[in-house]
């Protein structure tokens, strides 16, 4: 069998691959990223308070939590899905490993004060019971998600550990596919009723928890 040297294909194309899926999560993380940066600023900046903001006014400190924690979770955990940067060098801690570090408390931040708003906020219009009951069940989702993942990796099972968190990350970064679903919709269609906003919201939790699912699956087929 001839030696791969380093001009070989399979040379070049092995760190290339690394990159396709964390450069899409960024783009898709993007669009909540840049929407709760602009909220930030609002809150921050002494805007106009309307019916639509004045919940996030009377109670800002829920949102302070929750948009840094989310910009965190959904940009830092994207470079967690580079290879090469799960494995440290030999007597260095995996890069992987000190993001974890930041991105479990992050993660959970997010969820908890999301799970809060959701409780406690005024619903805005256009949100229903049936929306208020997704983000319940999802959003509990995926704090036992980060946690088992958590209580896995202390068990040295880092295969379970892996998938555990893909779960919480395809959850966390749900805002960007919501994004993607509605906006077609409503550009075709109008603006959506409670329900179907709900069914919208909602198809985008499930679309990317089939797809960290493949990804899982995908993993546990290759050999170590």
């Amino acid at each position: 069998m001839p030696a791969v040297t380093a001009s070989s294909p399979r040379s070049v194309r092995r760190p290339r691959a690394q990159w396709p899926v964390p450069v899409a999560l960024i783009l898709v993380s993007l669009i909540p990223v840049i929407f709760g940066t602009l909220r930030l600023a609002q809150l921050t900046g002494g805007a106009e308070v309307t019916p639509e903001n004045a919940r996030f006014f009377d109670s800002p400190l829920p949102l302070l939590v929750h948009i840094p924690a989310v910009i965190v979770f959904s940009l830092l955990g994207a470079f967690q899905f580079v290879p090469s940067l799960r494995r440290g060098s030999r007597g260095k801690v995996a890069w992987h490993r000190l993001a974890g570090r930041v991105l479990v408390p992050a993660g959970l931040l997010a969820a908890l004060s999301g799970l809060w708003m959701a409780v406690f906020y005024d619903l805005p219009e256009g949100d229903g019971d049936v929306l208020l009951i997704l983000r319940l069940v999802f959003g509990s989702a995926m704090v036992m998600s980060i946690v088992l993942g958590m209580l896995a990796v202390l068990c040295r099972d880092f295969v379970r550990h892996g998938a555990w968190m893909a779960r919480g990350y395809a959850i966390g970064i749900g805002a960007g596919t919501q994004a993607l679903v509605s906006i077609p919709w409503i550009l075709l269609v109008g603006q959506p009723d409670e329900l179907t906003r709900a069914v919208l919201m909602g198809s985008a939790w499930v679309i990317n928890l089939a797809v960290a699912e493949s990804f899982i699956r995908r993993r546990l087929k290759r050999p170590a």
